[in-house]
């Protein structure tokens, strides 16, 4: 998985996050951190180590979670939370 992949996953997450008013603010919240943990970890100059990827990876049980919350309202954003950390295990983050 590129980074290029990572970061057309991290779009279509936003793109489906806002348009989905019933998320949680909760939800939304976690959300949001932990896209821009991520998008800090693969933005430009950043170098891609442990300790630049931590924060994304302390995420991970957290999106689980959160992919399960969504399952029935919102299948949509739990296949692409699924598919995000899916993509980050692949890229080793």
């Amino acid at each position: 998985m590129t980074q290029e992949s990572l970061r057309e996953l991290l779009a279509r997450l936003h793109e489906r996050l806002s348009v989905s008013g019933s998320v949680d603010r909760e939800a939304r919240q976690l959300l949001g951190t932990v896209m821009r943990d991520i998008e800090r970890a693969l933005a430009p100059g950043a170098h891609p180590g442990p300790a630049t990827l931590a924060p994304a990876t302390a995420h991970a049980p957290r999106l689980e979670s959160l992919a399960v919350q969504f399952e029935a309202g919102h299948p949509g954003l739990a296949e692409l939370l699924r598919q995000l950390i899916d993509a980050l295990g692949k890229a080793g983050i």
